[in-house]
């Protein structure tokens, strides 16, 4: 059975982003997301209005890939350099809330779990849905390439 690691990223975070807003309603973006920055770094809050989904979508698959992972280690993923100016650029991590209350919503919907001393986890139920949705799209290349030979 296909997993995760054998298709593009991006297409499976776009397809697991549109499954979480049609069929999960555990995961719904709070009042505050149309109006917060992701990261101190930003200087804008993101202009796509389903960045929640894509955010946790993101969320899911790098706990699939990484295994258990704490919230400190997944800022630091979605950091970025931060621009002060004419002085040198540093790194700042990712807005907190950002990424805890979408791995909050994930628990709710019984696709993550927590670990004790070791952040959060995949649960099997999330495990299979990223599989399934895994095949789904290499079953679609595999068919418009059959189309196109």
């Amino acid at each position: 059975m296909p997993t995760a690691f054998e298709v593009s990223p991006e297409a499976l975070i776009k397809r697991l982003a549109s499954y979480l807003k049609e069929n999960v309603e555990e995961v719904a973006p709070p009042s505050w997301a149309m109006f917060a920055k992701t990261s101190p770094a930003k200087e804008h809050p993101p202009h796509d209005p389903d960045w929640w989904y894509t955010r946790c979508a993101s969320l899911l698959r790098k706990l699939y890939v990484h295994g258990p992972v704490g919230v400190s280690r997944l800022r630091k993923e979605y950091g970025a350099r931060k621009r002060r100016g004419r002085s040198t650029e540093h790194t700042a991590k990712g807005g907190g809330s950002s990424i805890r209350e979408p791995l909050q919503q994930l628990e709710k919907a019984g696709l993550v779990e927590k670990v004790n001393k070791a952040g959060r986890r995949i649960t099997a139920e999330g495990q299979r849905l990223l599989d399934r949705l895994s095949s789904e799209l290499l079953a679609e290349k595999t068919k418009s390439e059959a189309k196109v030979s």
